[in-house]
């Protein structure tokens, strides 16, 4: 599955949020999200553009893989989600288990998200809002596709952020601001 994106600064989530309830999108209450990000043994997935990571929202964990990016215009990249156990403890355990391996715990990125979703033009879109911890809002346009949806997807994700009125994109991942932010460079 691929995991079509395009992400933005954004200063005030209001004028979002007012275009999205005039389209009718359904909106989830805020989560907090914290995400857990390790490095290979074997390679640097930063030097890659690959990413390994346990997400935990609420007692919810799922371990993510993300594959290099394939788009100069968007995030778009392989995506592979698998769920864990439910809790603190079994978010842990990966982690260690992870560790065990040789993995290394990268950062921590954490996060209050509100999703909208919206169906436009046959593809179903998630519209993150996210406050950031140390790092500022954001708001990210995705859809998921498989291959031979694609270019539909990609077409559709930058034509809602064009509506949204969103056009300075941002491709660094959240992770990479966080590692910026902690060592000051």
């Amino acid at each position: 599955m691929l995991e079509v994106e395009v992400k933005f600064a954004v200063p005030d989530f209001a004028p979002l949020e007012a275009v999205l309830d005039r389209w009718g999108a359904t909106l989830d209450p805020v989560r907090l999200e914290s995400d857990q990000y390790f490095n290979a043994p074997d390679r640097d997935f930063a030097a890659t553009d690959e990413a390994l990571r346990i997400r935990s929202v609420g007692h919810r964990n799922v371990v993510t893989y993300k594959g290099p990016k394939r788009d100069r215009e968007t995030k778009t990249r392989p995506e592979l989600e698998v769920p864990l156990g439910d809790g603190p403890d079994a978010a842990a355990g990966m982690g260690r288990i992870f560790t065990l391996l040789g993995y290394r715990p990268t950062a921590i990125v954490r996060k209050a998200r509100r999703i909208a979703h919206v169906h436009r033009d046959g593809v179903d879109l998630n519209i993150s809002l996210d406050d950031v911890t140390g790092i500022g809002r954001f708001a990210e346009v995705e859809a998921l596709a498989e291959e031979s949806q694609f270019p539909a997807a990609k077409a559709t994700v930058l034509a809602v952020a064009r509506e949204l009125g969103m056009t300075e994109s941002i491709r660094r991942s959240y992770l990479s601001m966080v590692l910026e932010r902690q060592t000051g460079s």
